[in-house]
């Protein structure tokens, strides 16, 4: 019998996937926890509308990243901190003070997790930061610190 699952299932296959199953099993597990639906004319047709849905939400969510990417290039973070004579900050700027920054200066509201710093900035001076924004897109954002 196929059937079409609602939700991973180890070892048989993934959600939204059409399997064949023995008709026990389907009629026995499958169908009473909810697991998997019959693959009639109609589920068959309702999976593909979903998936063709899926598909282009991703492709949205693609296009609008390369977008922001394409505008946070040009971006230049300054961001002001009291540093000693030598240059070096009293304290540190982190991913959130620039995610901070950003929503604040430019209205761009980016999760401080995307914001790839290997360590917090301890210096004045400019610096380049990795900027993750989908699993394909990332660019370089330019932040530059100055003394207060």
């Amino acid at each position: 019998m196929k059937v079409i699952l609602k939700q991973d299932v180890k070892g048989l296959g993934k959600k939204e996937s059409m399997v064949e199953v023995s008709d026990g099993y389907a009629r026995n597990f499958l169908f009473p926890k909810g697991l998997a639906v019959e693959a009639t004319a109609t589920n068959i047709n309702v999976m593909k509308t979903k998936t063709e849905a899926e598909k282009s939400r991703k492709e949205r969510e693609l296009a609008q990243a390369k977008a922001l990417a394409e505008k946070l290039k040009s971006i230049t973070v300054v961001i002001k901190g009291k540093a000693g004579e030598n240059g070096k900050l009293f304290g540190s700027i982190t991913n959130k003070d620039i995610a901070d920054k950003l929503k604040k200066d430019f209205n761009l509201d980016i999760d401080k997790k995307k914001i790839n710093l290997p360590d917090a900035l301890k210096a004045i001076g400019t610096t380049e930061v990795e900027v993750k924004l989908y699993p394909e897109v990332s660019t370089k954002l330019t932040v530059k610190i100055e003394h207060e």
